[in-house]
């Protein structure tokens, strides 16, 4: 395979990691606590030999796919009235006890399970400052507070484990809008807590649809390109055939 087709090859292939993340982020534009991704791309160079007519070493220019960034930017805080609904405004995740170890999100879409725990949509445990966080029938309508105190009409249940990390950019997804990380856990001081209500995620659809419409003209125009190559090179062959002919 030529120079060029290598080259089209891998801005192809970027396009298709392009895509993959796009589709991603659109298919959880209504996940809460949902951050969007992004791909990095970067500029790999090769030298090859010189071609006929050419002199020196030539430079060959190849797309890398370097990861993805995430997009640490809050989502929209939207009402939903239900009481085991938390939104974090500012920095910080809740921390979530699973079965392979303490996790970390902005989904606050919770509710209670069979025991009374308060727990996520995949039934795992919301911690609190002493572990997990139980509401009986005898504590009636709880209130939260803005620093994640939880109030029944028996007094105190809890205070919400929020937590930040210095850097977030580290944190690993794990899918239902888990992260794991290595990094020490700290705690929040100046983030709040709003009750009944969830924060969206931040995809912007309108962004995204854009950003997909730019990668297939992209990659239609290498496409071209390809194309083209390939015809110059039948007639090339053609012309070749017809000489020694």
């Amino acid at each position: 395979m030529d120079n060029t087709l290598l080259v089209s090859v891998s801005q192809q292939l970027a396009s298709y990691d392009s895509m993959d993340t796009i589709a991603n982020n659109l298919a959880n534009i209504s996940t809460p606590g949902f951050k969007r991704d992004s791909t990095i791309f970067e500029e790999y160079v090769s030298q090859a030999k010189p071609a006929e007519g050419e002199t020196g070493p030539q430079r060959i220019s190849f797309v890398w796919n370097a990861g993805t960034a995430r997009d640490l930017s809050s989502g929209r805080i939207e009402a939903t009235k239900a009481p085991y609904d938390f939104a974090i405004n500012g920095r910080g995740y809740f921390t979530i006890q699973t079965a392979n170890g303490l996790r970390y999100t902005r989904d606050g879409h919770f509710t209670l399970d069979s025991t009374g725990r308060l727990v996520t949509e995949e039934g795992d445990a919301v911690q609190g400052d002493g572990g997990d966080l139980t509401v009986t029938p005898q504590d009636g309508d709880v209130y939260v507070a803005q620093d994640g105190t939880i109030t029944g009409k028996q007094g105190q249940l809890g205070k919400l484990a929020l937590v930040q990390f210095d850097d977030e950019t580290k944190l690993s997804k794990e899918g239902s809008t888990l992260y794991s990380t290595t990094q020490t856990s700290q705690p929040v001081k100046s983030s709040t807590i709003t009750q009944g209500a969830i924060e969206s995620s931040n995809v912007e659809p309108v962004v995204e649809i854009s950003h997909m419409i730019e990668i297939m003209r992209a990659y239609q125009a290498v496409s071209n390109i390809m194309q083209s190559h390939d015809d110059l090179k039948r007639q090339a062959i053609d012309k070749l055939t017809n000489t020694q002919s």
